[in-house]
């Protein structure tokens, strides 16, 4: 076998080729979908991105007779510091081989090495908020809308490299026409009947303040976590950005409790279907298609990806309380005014017993699992 080499990117032909090798890797897979290249540009771009205000990455190219057979990203995350001190993560893993793989985390370990870290989680790319984790269940069917796929055998790669879980992540696919257990149901008709509770859409004609209250709703929810960061206020405005286009007014949803906001729910239409078929760029008619598209809800599938309720709420019956209000009023909305039956809900940690209990809805399932690693360097 011909020599491998592992470079750094440097020039914007570089950045095009790291770009690029996912097209390489997973074009006979049929169940991958061709993200957006100006979206992963524009997250790999410091000029673009803020979690550059708070982070550096070093990307890398593997090379075998002047061809790109494998890339990595390393990365340190000043915030990540605060609750996993001396903690780098790495992304963007694709190999076509298993020696190129071992060669890319070594470099990658390397990096993080001379940055001071002692620690590696990976995947991540290029943060907890992005797409985290590596699918190790649930390849045949298609990812929804912000979340990963990969090959199968990274999990065998990886773990000869030396790593271990650190969490798992889970998604779960439920049919939505299927209505609530008995229990379930009377918890959210008493709700209806309390005049302290209110559910209300959110206001897209007031979107960058809405946009803000949900955001930090969310970093407030969230906090306990394990993995998380906070979102920074230049964050919060650049997510607000990136969602708008996708967001539907009433299938975005708040819990006011005597008036203030105590808890939230995302669901976004799954955009996986409607960028599947334009190969990951917007020219010379995706735009048109796209906007098209977007016009109103035509999606099989729809995915919540956030949720939240304030964390001085946990631990109490409103916490349930809202969490399934949220679901089945959103439920009624895709059902009876969208004909969306099929819906995700996740990534939930599997040690997050609040979430999981609320995730295991009637007819609900994990669909995907996804692992982060972690390794002593």
């Amino acid at each position: 076998m011909s020599a491998l080499s592992i470079r750094p990117v440097r020039s914007k032909a570089d950045r095009k080729a790291f770009v690029d090798f996912a097209w390489e890797v997973y074009r006979d897979d049929p169940a991958w979908v061709p993200p957006l290249k100006s979206e992963v540009h524009a997250l790999l771009d410091p000029n673009h991105n803020p979690w550059f205000g708070h982070g550096r990455a070093e990307l890398f190219l593997a090379e075998r007779d002047g061809r790109v057979v494998g890339r990595i990203s390393a990365q340190v995350d000043d915030l990540v510091q605060d609750r996993m001190p001396a903690t780098g993560q790495w992304g963007f893993f694709d190999a076509h081989d298993g020696d190129t793989a071992a060669a890319l985390i070594r470099a990658a370990e390397d990096w993080l090495r001379v940055q001071g870290m002692k620690h590696a989680l990976g995947p991540i790319s290029l943060s907890i908020w992005d797409e985290p984790g590596l699918l190790i269940e649930g390849f045949v069917e298609t990812p929804l809308v912000m979340m990963g796929h990969h090959r199968p055998e990274y999990r065998q790669w990886i773990e000869t490299a030396g790593y271990e879980k650190a969490k798992d992540l889970y998604t779960f696919a439920l049919d939505i026409r299927i209505d609530m257990i008995p229990v379930i149901d009377r918890l959210i008709k008493s709700g209806e009947k309390n005049p302290r509770i209110r559910i209300r859409d959110v206001d897209k004609s007031r979107f960058d303040e809405e946009a803000a209250l949900v955001l930090d709703m969310l970093n407030d929810a969230w906090s306990d976590n394990w993995g998380f960061v906070p979102l920074t206020e230049a964050e919060i405005a650049y997510a607000g950005k990136k969602l708008k286009p996708i967001i539907v007014g009433d299938l975005v949803k708040i819990v006011e409790y005597d008036g203030d906001p105590a808890a939230f729910m995302i669901t976004i239409p799954d955009v996986n279907e409607m960028i599947a078929d334009l190969n990951g760029t917007l020219f010379p008619f995706g735009w048109a298609k796209l906007l098209w598209r977007l016009r109103k809800v035509t999606t099989r599938r729809v995915r919540v990806p956030l949720m939240g309720v304030r964390k001085k709420f946990h631990n109490s019956r409103l916490a349930s309380q809202f969490a399934f209000m949220l679901i089945e009023f959103t439920r009624r909305v895709c059902v009876s005014k969208y004909g969306v039956y099929f819906g995700e809900f996740g990534w939930v940690l599997e040690d997050n017993q609040g979430m999981m209990s609320i995730a295991q809805l009637p007819g609900a399932g994990v669909n995907h699992t996804y692992r982060i690693y972690t390794k002593k360097l």
